[in-house]
């Protein structure tokens, strides 16, 4: 007997947990640089996996997501004050998008 494996359903997200996972843009030259090439940098939440990044995008933009990337960016060590302190980790999603997709960062959402 051979087993067919489903292909993984995507995660339904509500809008409030959409807005939870995309925290921001990250607008910098490199960011916009990618902009060029159907890619698009964003904020997430440190415990965000790709599939639930690319169903956020999709139902927030609405546009087609054909990749996603993940990295996480330690916190540097500083000082505040003479005092040694540490800031927080950040999770950054470069999402590629579908040939003839955009999305303008601008604008804003509705």
């Amino acid at each position: 007997m051979s087993e067919t494996k489903a292909a993984p359903k995507a995660p339904t997200l509500s809008r409030e947990g959409m807005y939870n996972i995309i925290r921001s843009p990250v607008i910098t030259e490199k960011a916009t640089g990618l902009a060029e090439r159907n890619q698009v940098v964003f904020k997430v939440a440190i415990d965000a996996t790709k599939p639930e990044i690319k169903a956020a995008v999709e139902g927030l933009f609405g546009v087609k997501v054909t990749a996603v990337n993940t990295l996480v960016a330690k916190g540097k060590t500083k000082r505040f004050r003479g005092r040694p302190g540490r800031r927080s980790d950040v999770k950054k999603a470069y999402v590629s998008l579908a040939e003839g997709q955009s999305i303008d960062l601008t604008t804003g959402l509705a």
